[in-house]
């Protein structure tokens, strides 16, 4: 009796050597997914680099996530909420390439397949995008979840167990040993790791030269002196307070808020772009060197995006040189509806597929509506649009902001609703009255005594006209206003406050330049813009 149970004993496979097959069949599954997705960048780097699956499949998430999620990943992580974005794909795509490994240890075939069925996933974002090209945009991830499933296939069957190995002991013989090539499996796995390595790297080189020759496009532009320069800055527009946001945002600093989980590079020697629609006599098509021979004009614009909280940082002030986009339209033969025109909306296209809708009478009503092709006196950074964008001072940046530009349409409204319209946001949105504090900062620990409070207050298109200051339920105070560059830009401001010993509550609000008072009521930024008056608490010492 106590020989055959130690026999038992024997033919029961070691808990080690089943735990090593299962963190080897999980290697078997990160291999494979590295394998994915290294071999579809290297087949999207001869093609579009926007084809990529992890690319594909962040920008379909993009458009599929509800609005109230994307002001929370805006407002929780900033500028860096599409690096969060891709890490996520990353994690889940790493949790389930574990999950297939360990599920071709005993479904070899079904487990290959799974590895298949995420390239359908990544092949259909692709070809949903707007801005694919076609069946080519599905090659990276078809291709690649090919080369991942051969290797899912190939290293499980390193890991399956000898037929011969009785049913209890499946894993094991009879010396505890299991039936299984090791060896082999880690020469394989070596080897497709090295070889997976080299094909990523490769894949990665040549997706960064695609873009060397827009760099070079970039670098060749020398922006023509403007025929119609900017105001000079007036003496006192700029306040030289510690902490104050500077007047002019520079570029590296101003902010950034779109869907390109990739930032287009475009070429601007290929460049073109049209002009066609209702109310359209004579169609535009024209070239960067074109846009460049017109005549430009210089201005000082604040832009704002509609996804800007109450005292968020989403605004800035730069100097955009341009053409201007109703002489365009005009030449065109477009007429805005108040005079008899058939299109109410333009509708701008980006290079990525991005659409959005503008008012045809606020882009000819005389405001200094730009096809910017320079931002503080340098042609556009990538990031901001190079080659060509749209400025349109008094309107949110997701109604007027097109950035990559390369079609613009006329039509109307009720033809047509452009991306953002069709997520729940307004199709018409003049930028709020809001005012900010920069300085003190939330939760600051002045000493008592004068303090200065300062920031920033902007009604573009309507100008600022009066700034105050609340110290908590007190009545207003009237703050100085720096001098005003223009009604298109913010106006600095601070208040010199007698601040006693204890916690307190500033309040801000501004009047624009129609006499309108910043409201007190709160509101989302979606459909048409947050609203509400910015407050700071202190603690004075």
């Amino acid at each position: 009796m106590a020989e055959e149970a130690s026999t038992t004993r024997r033919r029961q496979p070691g808990r080690g050597a089943v735990w090593a097959r299962r963190a080897f069949g999980a290697l078997t599954g990160l291999l494979a997914g590295y394998t994915a997705l290294a071999v579809a960048e290297l087949v999207a780097a001869f093609g579009r680099v926007e084809s990529g699956p992890v690319i594909a499949v962040g920008s379909a998430a993009i458009d599929r996530t509800p609005p109230p999620v994307k002001d929370w990943a805006i407002r929780h992580f900033g500028t860096n909420d599409k690096l969060v974005l891709q890490l996520g794909i990353l994690a889940a795509l790493v949790v389930l390439a574990l999950a297939l490994g360990l599920f071709a240890l005993s479904h070899r075939r079904a487990g290959s397949a799974g590895v298949l069925l995420f390239g359908v996933v990544g092949a259909g974002a692709a070809l949903s995008r707007p801005d694919s090209v076609g069946v080519s945009d599905a090659m990276p991830s078809v291709v690649g979840a090919v080369a991942g499933a051969a290797v899912m296939y190939v290293l499980a069957g390193r890991l399956r167990v000898a037929p011969s190995a009785a049913a209890p002991a499946a894993e094991a013989g009879e010396d505890g040993r299991p039936r299984w090539d090791r060896r082999g499996f880690l020469v394989v796995a070596g080897a497709t790791a090295v070889a997976t390595t080299g094909v990523g790297v490769l894949g990665r080189s040549l997706g960064g030269n695609l873009g060397q020759d827009a760099v070079a496009s970039r670098d060749a532009v020398r922006l023509p002196a403007p025929a119609s320069p900017a105001r000079k800055v007036p003496t006192g527009a700029r306040l030289r307070i510690p902490g104050i946001s500077p007047f002019t945002t520079p570029n590296g600093h101003f902010y950034r808020v779109d869907t390109a989980l990739v930032v287009p590079k475009v070429d601007a020697r290929s460049w073109r772009l049209r002009i066609h629609g209702k109310g359209v006599k004579r169609p535009l098509s024209l070239s960067f060197d074109d846009l460049l021979r017109r005549e430009l004009i210089e201005r000082d614009v604040t832009l704002t995006c509609v996804s800007n909280e109450v005292g968020g940082p989403y605004v800035g002030n730069a100097r955009w040189t341009g053409v201007r986009l109703a002489t365009l339209l005009e030449e065109c033969g477009v007429r805005p509806p108040s005079k008899g025109g058939p299109a109410d909306q333009l509708v701008s296209r980006s290079v990525d597929g991005m659409t959005i809708g503008t008012p045809v009478e606020d882009v000819m009503d005389g405001r200094d509506a730009l096809l910017a092709v320079g931002m503080n006196g340098q042609p556009l950074p990538f990031v901001h649009g190079f080659p060509v964008r749209m400025v349109v001072p008094g309107l949110y940046g997701y109604v007027s902001a097109c950035k990559w530009l390369k079609d613009i349409e006329l039509t109307t409204f009720d033809s047509y609703d452009p991306y953002w319209v069709k997520r729940g946001w307004a199709r018409r949105a003049p930028i709020k009255t809001e005012s900010r504090i920069d300085t003190p900062k939330p939760f600051a620990r002045p000493k008592s005594g004068t303090v200065t409070v300062a920031g920033v207050a902007w009604a573009q298109h309507r100008g600022v006209r009066k700034v105050e200051v609340r110290v908590d339920d007190g009545a207003w105070h009237e703050a100085d206003l720096a001098a005003q560059d223009t009604v298109d830009t913010w106006r600095q401001w601070f208040y010199r406050w007698d601040a006693t010993p204890g916690g307190h509550t500033l309040t801000v609000r501004a009047t624009d330049g129609t006499g309108r008072v910043q409201t007190d009521r709160r509101t989302r930024t979606i459909p048409d813009g947050a609203s509400g008056r910015h407050s700071v608490v202190v603690t004075v010492d």
